[in-house]
Protein backbone atom coordinates (compact mmCIF):
# COMPACT_ATOMS: atom_id res chain seq x y z
CA UNK A 1 0.00 0.00 0.00
CA UNK A 2 1.31 3.55 -0.65
CA UNK A 3 3.27 5.04 2.21
CA UNK A 4 2.92 8.78 1.62
CA UNK A 5 1.61 10.97 4.44
CA UNK A 6 -2.04 11.75 5.27
CA UNK A 7 -4.05 13.68 2.69
CA UNK A 8 -4.06 17.48 2.83
CA UNK A 9 -7.22 19.21 4.10
CA UNK A 10 -9.74 19.89 1.36
CA UNK A 11 -8.48 17.19 -1.02
CA UNK A 12 -10.34 13.99 -0.08
CA UNK A 13 -13.32 14.49 -2.42
CA UNK A 14 -11.10 15.01 -5.45
CA UNK A 15 -8.91 12.05 -4.50
CA UNK A 16 -11.99 9.83 -4.21
CA UNK A 17 -13.22 10.98 -7.63
CA UNK A 18 -9.86 10.27 -9.27
CA UNK A 19 -9.62 6.87 -7.61
CA UNK A 20 -13.15 6.03 -8.76
CA UNK A 21 -12.39 6.91 -12.38
CA UNK A 22 -9.17 4.89 -12.27
CA UNK A 23 -10.77 1.85 -10.60
CA UNK A 24 -13.74 1.81 -12.96
CA UNK A 25 -11.42 1.94 -15.96
CA UNK A 26 -9.31 -0.96 -14.69
CA UNK A 27 -12.22 -3.05 -13.45
CA UNK A 28 -10.98 -2.98 -9.84
CA UNK A 29 -14.23 -1.25 -8.83
CA UNK A 30 -17.33 -3.30 -9.58
CA UNK A 31 -20.49 -1.39 -8.58
CA UNK A 32 -23.56 -3.43 -7.70
CA UNK A 33 -26.51 -2.26 -9.75
CA UNK A 34 -29.73 -1.86 -7.77
CA UNK A 35 -33.29 -0.70 -8.18
CA UNK A 36 -34.37 1.73 -5.46
CA UNK A 37 -37.81 2.47 -4.06
CA UNK A 38 -39.06 4.52 -1.12
CA UNK A 39 -41.29 2.87 1.48
CA UNK A 40 -43.15 4.90 4.12
CA UNK A 41 -43.14 3.10 7.46
CA UNK A 42 -43.38 4.32 11.07
CA UNK A 43 -42.63 7.93 10.15
CA UNK A 44 -39.58 7.12 8.00
CA UNK A 45 -39.22 7.08 4.19
CA UNK A 46 -37.03 4.00 3.94
CA UNK A 47 -34.90 3.34 0.87
CA UNK A 48 -35.22 -0.28 -0.27
CA UNK A 49 -32.54 -1.36 -2.74
CA UNK A 50 -32.89 -4.58 -4.72
CA UNK A 51 -29.77 -5.98 -6.39
CA UNK A 52 -29.97 -6.90 -10.05
CA UNK A 53 -26.89 -9.15 -10.13
CA UNK A 54 -24.66 -10.31 -7.27
CA UNK A 55 -22.93 -13.13 -9.14
CA UNK A 56 -19.57 -11.31 -9.37
CA UNK A 57 -19.49 -10.52 -5.66
CA UNK A 58 -20.49 -14.06 -4.70
CA UNK A 59 -17.71 -15.51 -6.88
CA UNK A 60 -15.15 -13.12 -5.41
CA UNK A 61 -16.11 -13.98 -1.84
CA UNK A 62 -15.98 -17.68 -2.61
CA UNK A 63 -12.47 -17.32 -4.06
CA UNK A 64 -11.26 -15.15 -1.21
CA UNK A 65 -11.05 -18.01 1.28
CA UNK A 66 -8.96 -17.09 4.34
CA UNK A 67 -7.21 -14.16 2.62
CA UNK A 68 -7.52 -10.62 4.00
CA UNK A 69 -8.53 -8.43 1.02
CA UNK A 70 -8.18 -5.27 3.12
CA UNK A 71 -4.54 -5.95 3.92
CA UNK A 72 -3.44 -6.11 0.25
CA UNK A 73 -6.17 -4.39 -1.77
CA UNK A 74 -5.98 -3.78 -5.50
CA UNK A 75 -3.84 -0.62 -5.87
CA UNK A 76 -6.51 1.12 -7.92
CA UNK A 77 -8.87 0.96 -4.92
CA UNK A 78 -6.50 3.04 -2.80
CA UNK A 79 -7.81 6.58 -2.17
CA UNK A 80 -5.60 8.18 0.48
CA UNK A 81 -3.63 7.79 3.65
CA UNK A 82 -6.02 9.15 6.28
CA UNK A 83 -3.77 9.10 9.35
CA UNK A 84 -0.71 7.34 10.70
CA UNK A 85 -2.92 4.34 11.49
CA UNK A 86 -5.61 4.27 8.76
CA UNK A 87 -6.08 4.39 4.99
CA UNK A 88 -9.14 5.03 2.83
CA UNK A 89 -10.06 2.51 0.14
CA UNK A 90 -12.92 2.33 -2.32
CA UNK A 91 -15.44 -0.39 -1.49
CA UNK A 92 -14.84 -2.85 -4.34
CA UNK A 93 -18.51 -3.90 -4.62
CA UNK A 94 -20.16 -0.56 -3.91
CA UNK A 95 -23.85 0.28 -3.75
CA UNK A 96 -23.19 4.01 -3.34
CA UNK A 97 -20.86 6.43 -5.10
CA UNK A 98 -17.66 7.30 -3.22
CA UNK A 99 -18.31 4.55 -0.68
CA UNK A 100 -15.08 4.52 1.35
CA UNK A 101 -13.64 1.94 3.71
CA UNK A 102 -11.53 3.41 6.52
CA UNK A 103 -9.15 0.55 7.28
CA UNK A 104 -6.48 0.03 9.95
CA UNK A 105 -3.00 -0.29 8.42
CA UNK A 106 -2.12 -3.02 10.90
CA UNK A 107 -4.55 -5.88 11.34
CA UNK A 108 -7.04 -5.44 14.17
CA UNK A 109 -10.06 -7.69 14.60
CA UNK A 110 -13.44 -6.27 13.60
CA UNK A 111 -14.83 -7.24 17.02
CA UNK A 112 -12.32 -5.07 18.85
CA UNK A 113 -13.93 -1.96 20.29
CA UNK A 114 -13.24 1.29 18.48
CA UNK A 115 -10.30 3.41 19.63
CA UNK A 116 -9.70 7.14 19.66
CA UNK A 117 -7.48 6.60 16.60
CA UNK A 118 -10.43 5.01 14.76
CA UNK A 119 -12.58 8.04 15.53
CA UNK A 120 -9.73 10.33 14.51
CA UNK A 121 -9.61 8.75 11.07
CA UNK A 122 -13.39 8.96 10.72
CA UNK A 123 -13.39 12.59 11.88
CA UNK A 124 -10.80 13.52 9.22
CA UNK A 125 -13.15 12.20 6.52
CA UNK A 126 -16.23 13.81 8.06
CA UNK A 127 -14.45 17.17 8.18
CA UNK A 128 -14.07 16.90 4.38
CA UNK A 129 -17.57 15.75 3.43
CA UNK A 130 -21.00 15.79 5.05
CA UNK A 131 -21.50 12.05 5.27
CA UNK A 132 -22.48 9.03 7.28
CA UNK A 133 -19.91 6.89 9.06
CA UNK A 134 -20.85 3.37 10.09
CA UNK A 135 -19.30 0.45 11.90
CA UNK A 136 -20.56 -3.13 11.79
CA UNK A 137 -19.32 -4.59 15.07
CA UNK A 138 -19.09 -8.31 14.35
CA UNK A 139 -20.65 -10.84 11.99
CA UNK A 140 -24.03 -10.67 13.74
CA UNK A 141 -24.06 -6.94 12.94
CA UNK A 142 -23.40 -7.50 9.23
CA UNK A 143 -19.59 -7.38 9.08
CA UNK A 144 -18.23 -9.44 6.18
CA UNK A 145 -14.50 -8.94 6.87
CA UNK A 146 -12.45 -9.65 10.01
CA UNK A 147 -10.02 -6.74 9.41
CA UNK A 148 -11.22 -3.68 11.35
CA UNK A 149 -12.74 -1.05 9.09
CA UNK A 150 -15.29 1.70 9.30
CA UNK A 151 -17.30 2.84 6.29
CA UNK A 152 -18.08 6.33 5.09
CA UNK A 153 -20.52 7.57 2.43
CA UNK A 154 -21.47 11.13 1.40
CA UNK A 155 -25.06 12.25 1.97
CA UNK A 156 -27.79 11.91 0.89
CA UNK A 157 -27.89 8.12 0.96
CA UNK A 158 -29.90 7.88 -2.26
CA UNK A 159 -30.61 10.17 -5.25
CA UNK A 160 -34.34 9.46 -4.72
CA UNK A 161 -34.25 11.43 -1.46
CA UNK A 162 -35.74 14.84 -2.26
CA UNK A 163 -34.00 18.11 -1.35
CA UNK A 164 -35.07 19.18 2.13
CA UNK A 165 -35.60 15.62 3.34
CA UNK A 166 -33.12 14.06 5.77
CA UNK A 167 -30.09 12.68 3.95
CA UNK A 168 -30.26 9.79 6.42
CA UNK A 169 -33.92 8.69 6.34
CA UNK A 170 -34.02 7.55 9.99
CA UNK A 171 -33.07 11.09 11.02
CA UNK A 172 -36.74 12.05 10.55
CA UNK A 173 -37.39 10.57 14.02
CA UNK A 174 -34.49 12.12 15.88
CA UNK A 175 -36.00 15.52 16.72
CA UNK A 176 -38.39 13.67 19.04
CA UNK A 177 -35.55 12.30 21.16
CA UNK A 178 -35.85 13.20 24.81
CA UNK A 179 -33.99 16.36 25.85
CA UNK A 180 -30.77 16.14 27.81
CA UNK A 181 -27.17 15.09 27.48
CA UNK A 182 -25.52 11.69 27.41
CA UNK A 183 -27.17 8.55 26.03
CA UNK A 184 -30.76 9.32 25.00
CA UNK A 185 -33.75 7.41 23.64
CA UNK A 186 -35.63 8.11 20.39
CA UNK A 187 -39.36 7.37 20.96
CA UNK A 188 -40.02 6.09 17.43
CA UNK A 189 -37.28 3.44 17.45
CA UNK A 190 -38.78 0.09 18.56
CA UNK A 191 -35.43 -1.58 19.27
CA UNK A 192 -32.75 -1.09 21.90
CA UNK A 193 -30.38 1.77 21.16
CA UNK A 194 -28.41 4.70 22.52
CA UNK A 195 -28.54 8.10 20.82
CA UNK A 196 -26.40 11.21 21.35
CA UNK A 197 -26.42 14.64 19.78
CA UNK A 198 -23.21 16.42 18.81
CA UNK A 199 -22.75 20.06 17.85
CA UNK A 200 -20.51 22.26 15.69
CA UNK A 201 -17.92 23.04 18.43
CA UNK A 202 -16.91 19.38 18.42
CA UNK A 203 -15.54 19.74 14.88
CA UNK A 204 -13.16 22.60 15.70
CA UNK A 205 -10.23 20.20 15.31
CA UNK A 206 -9.85 16.55 14.40
CA UNK A 207 -8.23 15.90 17.76
CA UNK A 208 -11.18 17.36 19.66
CA UNK A 209 -13.67 15.46 17.52
CA UNK A 210 -11.82 12.16 18.01
CA UNK A 211 -11.58 12.61 21.77
CA UNK A 212 -15.22 13.66 22.19
CA UNK A 213 -16.71 11.07 19.84
CA UNK A 214 -14.73 8.31 21.52
CA UNK A 215 -15.92 9.46 24.93
CA UNK A 216 -19.54 9.54 23.81
CA UNK A 217 -19.15 6.12 22.20
CA UNK A 218 -18.04 4.69 25.54
CA UNK A 219 -21.07 6.27 27.23
CA UNK A 220 -23.32 4.66 24.61
CA UNK A 221 -21.70 1.25 25.05
CA UNK A 222 -22.36 1.39 28.79
CA UNK A 223 -25.96 2.42 28.16
CA UNK A 224 -26.61 -0.77 26.16
CA UNK A 225 -24.45 -2.98 28.42
CA UNK A 226 -21.69 -3.75 25.91
CA UNK A 227 -18.36 -4.26 27.65
CA UNK A 228 -14.74 -4.86 26.63
CA UNK A 229 -13.55 -8.45 26.97
CA UNK A 230 -9.98 -9.70 27.24
CA UNK A 231 -6.64 -8.01 26.75
CA UNK A 232 -7.51 -6.80 23.24
CA UNK A 233 -10.89 -5.28 24.29
CA UNK A 234 -13.20 -7.41 22.16
CA UNK A 235 -16.88 -6.46 22.32
CA UNK A 236 -19.14 -8.49 24.62
CA UNK A 237 -21.90 -8.51 21.97
CA UNK A 238 -22.55 -7.34 18.41
CA UNK A 239 -23.69 -3.83 17.54
CA UNK A 240 -23.95 -1.22 14.80
CA UNK A 241 -22.72 2.35 15.10
CA UNK A 242 -23.83 5.26 12.92
CA UNK A 243 -22.25 8.72 13.06
CA UNK A 244 -22.84 12.07 11.34
CA UNK A 245 -21.75 15.62 12.12
CA UNK A 246 -24.96 16.01 14.16
CA UNK A 247 -25.55 12.74 16.05
CA UNK A 248 -24.49 9.18 16.79
CA UNK A 249 -26.69 6.10 17.10
CA UNK A 250 -25.59 2.76 18.57
CA UNK A 251 -27.79 -0.32 18.12
CA UNK A 252 -27.06 -3.66 19.83
CA UNK A 253 -27.84 -6.70 17.70
CA UNK A 254 -29.42 -10.06 18.45
CA UNK A 255 -28.90 -11.61 15.00
CA UNK A 256 -27.59 -10.81 11.54
CA UNK A 257 -30.70 -11.41 9.45
CA UNK A 258 -34.47 -11.36 9.36
CA UNK A 259 -35.59 -14.48 7.52
CA UNK A 260 -33.13 -14.41 4.58
CA UNK A 261 -32.60 -10.62 4.63
CA UNK A 262 -29.19 -9.54 5.93
CA UNK A 263 -29.09 -6.25 7.85
CA UNK A 264 -26.07 -4.09 8.58
CA UNK A 265 -25.73 -0.54 9.91
CA UNK A 266 -27.17 1.00 6.74
CA UNK A 267 -30.49 -0.62 7.63
CA UNK A 268 -30.65 1.43 10.82
CA UNK A 269 -29.94 4.54 8.75
CA UNK A 270 -33.15 3.76 6.85
CA UNK A 271 -31.57 2.06 3.82
CA UNK A 272 -32.24 -1.66 3.42
CA UNK A 273 -30.51 -3.81 0.81
CA UNK A 274 -32.00 -7.06 -0.47
CA UNK A 275 -30.64 -9.60 -2.91
CA UNK A 276 -33.85 -10.68 -4.67
CA UNK A 277 -37.32 -9.46 -5.56
CA UNK A 278 -38.73 -12.09 -3.20
CA UNK A 279 -36.78 -10.55 -0.31
CA UNK A 280 -38.01 -7.09 -1.36
CA UNK A 281 -41.58 -8.38 -1.24
CA UNK A 282 -41.04 -9.77 2.27
CA UNK A 283 -39.55 -6.47 3.44
CA UNK A 284 -42.58 -4.61 2.10
CA UNK A 285 -45.00 -7.13 3.62
CA UNK A 286 -43.55 -6.94 7.13
CA UNK A 287 -42.40 -3.32 6.97
CA UNK A 288 -38.79 -2.15 7.23
CA UNK A 289 -39.13 -1.10 10.88
CA UNK A 290 -40.34 -4.59 11.83
CA UNK A 291 -37.31 -6.05 10.05
CA UNK A 292 -35.03 -3.85 12.15
CA UNK A 293 -36.87 -4.64 15.37
CA UNK A 294 -36.45 -8.36 14.70
CA UNK A 295 -32.64 -8.14 14.43
CA UNK A 296 -32.20 -5.72 17.33
CA UNK A 297 -32.72 -6.26 21.05
CA UNK A 298 -35.50 -5.13 23.37
CA UNK A 299 -35.41 -1.50 24.43
CA UNK A 300 -33.96 -0.59 27.80
CA UNK A 301 -33.68 2.75 29.55
CA UNK A 302 -30.06 3.93 29.57
CA UNK A 303 -28.57 5.09 32.88
CA UNK A 304 -27.78 8.75 33.44
CA UNK A 305 -24.34 9.55 32.09
CA UNK A 306 -22.28 12.70 31.52
CA UNK A 307 -22.13 14.07 28.01
CA UNK A 308 -19.08 14.89 25.95
CA UNK A 309 -18.26 18.29 24.51
CA UNK A 310 -20.83 19.48 21.97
Amino acid sequence: MPTEGPFAPGTLAAMAERATDRALASGALQPIETESELIEDAGVRFVLRTASNLARKDRALAQQGAEDPLAEPHPDLFVARVSESHVALLNKFNLLDRHLLIVTLRFEHQERLLSEADFGALARCMAELDGLGIYNGGAEAGASQLHKHLQFVPLPLDPAIAPGEPGVPMEALFDAAEPGNGALQVPGLPFGHAFVRVGPPLWATTERAARTLHGLYRVMLRAVAIEPLGADARQSSAYNLLCTRRWMLLVPRSRERFESISVNAFGFAGSLFVRTREQASRAREHGPMAVLRAVGVARRAPPDAPSGES
